[in-house]
């Protein structure tokens, strides 16, 4: 079989080199974002796909738009059997579906119709999921609506954070991907069509997703702390500054008899127990406080922070 390969960061690397060692398949070439300018010189960096295309000496096509006519005719100069695409960041217009014969095989981070979109590990962890799982999937000219080929489900550790568990499900998409190949090749994988009705969606993270609603549970806070790493974090005001915290909920190792009570206490109340920092979160839960970074500062330890700002009993984060 002679694939193209289209992908753009870390998760899809996993998926590429194992394509590389296979002996039934002869990658092609390597359809990855342009070079993009990052860190504080600005300095032209390479996707981690096409580092790993150009270690392997594979031809690199690097489109503005994929859609552009030039982009079509490369396409169709490889004339690829099928095109395997993950994490690429560009929609595939509906004129390009039809160049491969076997079509374009995405690898997609949830158990569609779930969290269809750009961010659903993230969203996953989010919003307290304790599944989630892998799809491959022909794609069709909608967002992430395609027809299943096969799936393969991961538990998500209750205190895994979002690139903990896209490492490991990008590993675990490798094999998976192999085996659709083959078995879509020999026909012994029958399509079958998404619910849509049970479809949800994972839109990419914006900045204000990150900010903290401390009328949410503690539970539900560090579950978005987990989800947000690393951008764009976990964060809230004090004093009229941003700061990033991390923590966790209290229950974590603290006995119930030596939960205080905290009666009447507004969402964002800090105060002192024993060793810790607490932060009063809603249905009358606690928050422990670990870390936090204020704006411009670097990080410490929630007791290095207490003592460096003298913080008192009572004072509170904000929610603007």
């Amino acid at each position: 079989m002679r694939l193209l390969f289209c992908g753009t960061p870390q998760f899809a690397v996993p998926t590429l080199r194992h394509l590389l060692k296979l002996h039934d398949r002869a990658v092609l070439g390597v359809i990855t974002q342009p070079d993009r300018p990052r860190g504080r010189g600005h300095q032209l960096s390479f996707s981690p796909v096409k580092q790993v295309a150009l270690e392997a000496g594979l031809p690199v096509l690097q489109p503005e738009k994929i859609r552009s006519a030039e982009a079509e005719e490369a396409l169709q100069k490889f004339d690829p059997d099928v095109i395997v695409i993950i994490a690429y960041g560009q929609i595939i217009p509906a004129r390009l579906l039809s160049i491969p014969k076997f079509g374009w095989i995405n690898l997609h981070a949830s158990l569609l119709p779930r969290y269809r979109g750009a961010a659903p590990v993230n969203w996953a962890i989010a919003n307290g999921e304790t599944v989630t799982g892998l799809t491959t999937m022909r794609i069709n000219a909608g967002m992430d609506t395609g027809d299943i080929l096969l799936q393969k489900e991961i538990p998500i550790g209750s205190a895994e954070t979002a690139p903990e568990l896209a490492t490991r499900m990008a590993e675990a998409g490798a094999p998976l991907m192999a085996d659709t190949l083959r078995g879509w090749a020999a026909s012994t994988i029958d399509a079958r069509p998404q619910d849509h009705a049970q479809a949800t969606l994972a839109p990419i993270l914006r900045k204000e997703d990150g900010r903290i609603d401390w009328t949410r549970t503690a539970r539900e806070i560090f579950n978005r702390m987990r989800a947000f790493v690393p951008w764009p974090g976990a964060y809230t005001s004090f004093r009229g500054q941003n700061c990033h915290l991390w923590g966790e909920p209290v229950s974590n190792g603290l006995p119930a008899a030596e939960l205080p009570l905290r009666k009447g206490a507004s969402p964002g109340t800090l105060f002192v127990h024993g060793n810790g920092i607490m932060v009063d979160c809603g249905s009358a839960t606690l928050l422990r406080l670990l870390h936090v970074k204020m704006e411009g500062r670097k990080q410490v330890s929630a007791r290095e922070f207490v003592g460096g700002a003298h913080v008192i009993d009572g004072e509170r984060f904000s929610q603007s």
